[in-house]
């Protein structure tokens, strides 16, 4: 199988063959996971640590099954009340993590590139949970399979990305992902949610959901990151959801058999209509849940392989 990495610390290092073999290991955990017995041993007698600095509901909870239902001791380490709360440094963390020699460090992170520095300083693989504004390459391969099993493809779709661009790690990986395997990529939202020069990504910038919406294959919504932002850059949620939202109305924009996603949590009434986004007929929001646990078992599989290569194990 093509994946040489020791670390999986975004997508921008991926060859789109790479990316290829990883979906389709992850279509076998799929059909795993949903058999009435759902263990393998692909991470037997190895130690995964999960290191949360931000909260997280399914992202955590679905790197924790993953290594769970692949037979490794998982340990989930609460970063809010950990010595790094009483002004220990990210590195010294990294040194007393080693030292326990863990075979997988799951990490999220507040800070960009704080993922990076911990991989230069462990021994074991490192899976990037998501750092600042910068990457989460799992949430967007996620997003590849889901579109992939949706759609039949995962190239020259049309394909709309909508909302809060400038503060989304989200946002960033799958127009990287989506960008190498070939398709047409539109952004919508309002400049001031726009980064500067995005263009230069190969993408198209719209700010009117009629106009960015018309005749896409897949729109994928994206939650306003308040937490993210220091200023005033939307006058209210309510203007917000009129010019922004996604509803039927809109939607209709794209073509008939368009997908809905969102990465969650969402804001209902904010950036989509609670009613779509429950439309099974055209969400694939918990079809995106499903295959994050997959893709997660898959990303620590080959990881732990490429591991165990280094080490001199079959």
């Amino acid at each position: 199988m093509t994946f040489t990495h020791r670390h999986l610390l975004g997508i921008e290092h991926l060859r789109p063959e790479e990316i290829v073999t990883l979906l389709d290991l992850a279509e076998e955990y799929v059909d795993l996971n949903r058999a009435a017995k759902k263990h393998s041993d692909a991470l037997a007698g190895l130690t995964q640590i999960n290191m949360f600095f931000e909260n997280s509901t399914r992202t955590q909870a679905s790197f924790e099954l993953a290594g769970k239902r692949l037979g490794a001791d998982v340990m989930n380490m609460a970063m809010q009340a950990s010595s790094i709360s009483k002004g220990e440094t990210l590195i010294d963390t990294a040194m007393t993590l080693n030292a326990m020699h863990p075979d997988l460090l799951v990490v999220r992170h507040p800070h960009s590139g704080a993922v990076d520095l911990l991989a230069q300083k462990v021994n074991c693989a490192v899976l990037n949970a998501g750092d600042g504004r910068h990457e989460h390459p799992t949430q967007a391969l996620l997003d590849a399979l889901t579109i992939r099993r949706a759609k039949g493809r995962l190239h020259r779709l049309n394909i709309a990305i909508c909302g809060d661009i400038a503060h989304s790690r989200v946002a960033r990986s799958n127009i990287i992902l989506l960008g190498k395997m070939e398709n047409r990529i539109r952004l919508i939202g309002p400049p001031t949610l726009m980064p500067a020069g995005i263009a230069e990504f190969g993408v198209e910038v719209y700010d009117d959901m009629a106009e960015g919406l018309k005749d896409v294959d897949v729109v994928m919504m994206l939650r306003l990151q308040k937490e993210r932002m220091d200023g005033g850059f939307i006058p209210s949620e309510r203007e917000y959801y009129h010019r922004f939202g996604l509803d039927a109305d809109k939607l209709s924009h794209a073509k008939p058999d368009a997908i809905v996603m969102h990465p969650g949590p969402m804001n209902r009434g904010v950036e989509i209509d609670g009613t779509l986004a429950d439309d099974i007929n055209r969400s694939v929001i918990q079809d995106q849940v499903e295959m994050g646990v997959a893709v997660r078992m898959a990303a620590m599989d080959l990881l732990a392989r490429n591991l165990r290569t280094v080490q001199g194990v079959a």
